[in-house]
């Protein structure tokens, strides 16, 4: 890797680190981040896989873009895939997340395999579980599940929500349960800010390329 890369990541994460430190201190305004009122409470693909989780976080971004050009962002998402748009020197081994859009990745499927990191397993890769094209998808693993919705607005906009359900299994897996726990209490909403920022920054500069090449 690049010097230049990783000091870069390494920047980032050294800015983004209050928020991970203060995270548990604002839990209530990070489990909604950018959703209103109606798309907390609103129901999302796959509420009933997870119906008593542990954790859920719905978060929203308004994006200047169709639901069509966002769609693709989304499903390249993963390890030595797309990455995630945040921090990727945690999530995507420290590779630079894609900033275009990847063919090979886009003919997502039931069953498909979306990593968490660069080990896959049911433990540690979600599943697409169903789609519908530009409209919605639901990837699930045991005890979770993670939901996207595209909705268009006016302005040839879209409304992207997302939600993650997750319910801890003391029970069966502690120590798991205590490293879920600690990552999402402290890790998740600031990586999944930088997600959705990312998603709407790659979504309406490809939009803008598009339109600045048109003829006139």
């Amino acid at each position: 890797m690049p010097v230049r890369d990783l000091a870069r990541m390494t920047a980032e994460v050294l800015v983004a680190s209050p928020r991970f430190l203060t995270a548990p201190l604002y839990r209530h305004w990070h489990l909604r981040w950018g959703a209103t009122d109606a798309e907390v409470v609103s129901a999302m693909p796959g509420d009933e896989i997870v119906p008593e989780p542990s954790f859920t976080a719905t978060r929203a971004i308004t994006i200047a873009a169709p639901p069509e050009d966002v769609w693709p962002w989304i499903v390249q998402i993963g390890t030595r895939r797309a990455g995630f748009y945040s921090y990727d020197l945690f999530d995507n081994a420290a590779r630079p997340s894609a900033d275009r859009i990847l063919p090979q990745f886009q003919a997502t499927r039931v069953g498909d395999w979306v990593p968490m990191s660069s080990k896959v397993n049911e433990t540690t890769a979600f599943k697409v579980k169903a789609f519908e094209p530009n409209q919605w998808l639901l990837w699930v693993k045991p005890h979770s599940t993670w939901s996207w919705t595209l909705t268009p607005v006016d302005g040839g906009r879209t409304r992207l929500a997302t939600r993650l359900k997750e319910n801890y299994d003391w029970r069966s897996s502690p120590g798991l349960a205590l490293l879920t726990l600690i990552l999402f209490e402290l890790g998740d909403f600031p990586m999944m800010r930088k997600l959705l920022v990312g998603i709407r920054r790659r979504t309406e500069r490809l939009a803008a390329e598009r339109v600045a090449t048109v003829p006139r």
